[in-house]
């Protein structure tokens, strides 16, 4: 036995050795991280910040929020503090606020508003910059790491679902490439609640409804609508010519008549490319003639075109109704919640290796359980571009979804159940 003398000298030497071995401070301490929201709004951003901010803080960053998008970067500048600072991520939308500025020169604004961004960043002491946005707020930020040296990490953000990320979806030995983006997850839960709701006032009336939702060049939203009971879809990547015009009534007539309840739920993107007859040529529906610094019209409206010409060409009564922003409003859901997390913990990644002008994703198209960082990857801002609806997602002869769009978005909503009216009563014959 060693005297307790020994024993607590020993002891001492080893704390004193292990406290000389320690971090005294985080690895970022005293450098300051600060994130912005761009573009439209999704009911994952404010998840989206609370899990940066949140990530940022324990490896030692100050966090700021930049309010407006880049607009926050412009003269004064609109700048909060985040930091020990209580979020609330299950609420939908951006607490941060959000625009559509374009700090490099546009047609609508062709000032070159990059210095005053420079001049903020330096001002308010930003080390790295977080654009959570899409292909045009992104776009931006990779812009200004190319050409300025910022230290920037791109977030994807898109209700639309059309960032390329390169996710594979793995179906049926088939390896396809997919896209899921933070926003996406909610609103297609919400397409396809609306959807549910919508069906039971076209059955009592048996009436055809032409469900607009939201979808500018790309219908992954619009085909969520198949979890609610739509019957039929239009998506923005096959255009409706004089043709397919004519073959898509005829396809609505048959599908009317065999419908037990003579109703049907047709759901199309706003920017679905219809042939005029008036104008003779195919062309989207503008909702506003003005665009939007970054060049993007306001569609709106194609539903209730559609509408009229069903119920013109085949008298059959047909009514529009537009999801309009009820998709990208209100609470992130679960899906959402934890994706992303999982996101977020894959830029810790790269703010650790100091790995800028890159966006975090995912690798594969994976349910609840699996959203993991090990099943996410980064990919060059730059990079990131518009990514349509796969051919093997969308029949265009049956215009209705795959069994592959059925099973990409099983993992994400699970085959939500909805209450159905199935069956139906004797009709009662007068005796003679």
């Amino acid at each position: 036995m060693y005297p307790i003398g020994v024993i607590k000298k020993y002891i001492f030497a080893k704390n004193e050795t292990y406290s000389s071995m320690k971090k005294e401070n985080k690895l970022f301490k005293g450098k300051t991280l600060a994130i912005l929201s761009g573009g439209g709004d999704t009911p994952a951003i404010n998840s989206s910040i609370e899990s940066i901010r949140n990530r940022a803080s324990l490896v030692g960053y100050k966090v700021y929020g930049v309010r407006y998008g880049w607009k926050g970067l412009l003269g004064d500048g609109d700048i909060v503090d985040l930091s020990n600072q209580p979020y609330n991520g299950w609420y939908g939308g951006t607490a941060l606020r959000a625009s559509r500025t374009n700090p490099f020169p546009s047609k609508r604004n062709p000032e070159n508003r990059v210095p005053q961004i420079l001049n903020n960043l330096d001002k308010y002491h930003i080390d790295v910059l977080v654009t959570i946005g899409g292909d045009d707020t992104n776009g931006a930020a990779k812009r200004l790491y190319e050409t300025e040296g910022i230290p920037v990490i791109g977030f994807p953000k898109t209700i639309d679902n059309d960032l390329r990320t390169g996710t594979m979806h793995h179906y049926e030995g088939q390896e396809i490439e997919a896209v899921l983006c933070p926003g996406f997850p909610s609103a297609a839960r919400a397409v396809t609640e609306f959807a549910a709701r919508i069906k039971t006032t076209a059955e009592s009336h048996s009436r055809i409804i032409v469900l607009e939702v939201m979808g500018r060049d790309a219908g992954w939203l619009t085909g969520s609508a198949i979890y609610g009971g739509a019957d039929m879809f239009l998506v923005p990547e096959f255009e409706i010519t004089k043709e397919r015009k004519e073959f898509f009534l005829e396809t609505v007539r048959e599908a009317y008549m065999k419908s037990p309840k003579k109703t049907l739920i047709i759901a199309v993107s706003e920017g679905v490319r219809w042939y005029d007859d008036d104008k003779g040529k195919v062309d989207v529906v503008y909702a506003s003639s003005e665009v939007d610094e970054y060049g993007h019209p306001r569609f709106g409206g194609i539903s209730g075109i559609i509408a009229s010409e069903i119920d013109n060409k085949l008298g059959i009564d047909a009514r529009a109704q537009i999801t309009g922003y009820y998709a990208r409003a209100g609470e992130c859901r679960k899906y959402d919640r934890r994706l992303t997390a999982t996101l977020a913990d894959k830029v810790v990644d790269l703010l650790l290796r100091e790995e800028y002008g890159q966006m975090p994703v995912l690798n594969k198209i994976v349910p609840y359980d699996e959203l993991e960082e090990f099943n996410t990857s980064s990919i060059d801002m730059g990079k990131i571009g518009n990514m349509p609806l796969p051919d093997e997602y969308y029949d265009i002869n049956k215009f209705k979804f795959s069994g592959a769009y059925d099973d990409f978005l099983s993992n994400i909503l699970k085959h939500p159940r909805y209450i159905d009216f199935n069956y139906d009563f004797p009709v009662v014959i007068p005796e003679k």
